[in-house]
């Protein structure tokens, strides 16, 4: 049995999927559904069919991206037939299901139930400082959304605890703007511990729009989540990944 949490403040069908209830095995044993993964394509083939049929669509219907950490948002009509390298897409074309995968990093569903408008972003840190979640708006809002209509949930991501930093990636982001110094807590030594769900609410929040966090660490749950740090970490070859959705 799939294991999906959903957010109130969103009023389309939608899911944060853990990685409990897939086909996958061993290190990526659970739910994986990232093709760019090295686990079995079958496996991922029919975690993502479960996914699908999870949100009542059919696997032709979830369309993905070939996420590069960059600030680039699409406009979707149908399912692409080649990937497109981008961050975050739009759509008011029902019976399409918007999918992000994450393994650390923000999945962000967006909402305008008034417009009949959704969006979904990959929200790293690089992603997030560059502008991906107001870009993701700003697109919205081509397609008849309102800033005052729109809400976004940013679901499991890794926490400030679990987020160690150099000085270097401090120092890029106070330069740009010092007031994102508040972003930051004191580690061991001259590491710092970095809050990106409390960053990004705080972009989402600055342009306009509703938000929340579901509250949930990836770091922090292996049972539950897949984790690109905790990976690293403990030296394992590769990890798998989590999907996020949201469909009209």
């Amino acid at each position: 049995m799939l294991d999906i949490l959903t957010s109130d403040s969103l009023a389309f069908r939608h899911g944060f999927f853990t990685r409990k209830g897939g086909a996958s095995k061993g290190i990526y044993a659970g739910l994986n559904c990232g093709p760019g993964s090295g686990d079995l394509p079958s496996a991922v083939h029919i975690n993502r069919a479960w996914v699908a049929e999870a949100l009542d669509l059919p696997p032709a219907a979830l369309v993905s991206l070939h996420q590069v950490h960059s600030a680039d948002v699409v406009h979707v009509t149908a399912t692409p037939t080649a990937p497109i390298k981008a961050d975050g897409m739009v759509t008011a074309t029902p019976g399409l299901g918007l999918a992000i995968l994450t393994a650390d990093c923000q999945p962000v569903l967006f909402a305008d139930p008034v417009a009949q408008v959704i969006g979904a972003t990959h929200a790293g840190w690089r992603g997030a400082k560059d502008g991906v979640l107001e870009a993701t708006i700003d697109a919205m809002l081509t397609l008849g959304a309102k800033r005052a209509d729109i809400t976004a949930t940013i679901g499991p991501t890794i926490s400030q605890k679990a987020y160690e930093v150099g000085p270097e990636f401090f120092e890029a982001f106070s330069d740009d703007d010092p007031t994102t110094r508040r972003f930051f807590a004191q580690g061991q030594g001259d590491r710092l511990l970095f809050d990106l769900p409390a960053y990004g609410l705080h972009r989402l929040r600055a342009a306009g729009i509703q938000a929340n966090w579901t509250g949930h660490c990836t770091y922090a749950d292996p049972d539950r989540f897949y984790s690109y740090r905790r990976t690293t970490h403990a030296r394992e070859a590769d990890y798998g990944r989590l999907i996020a959705v949201i469909r009209l």
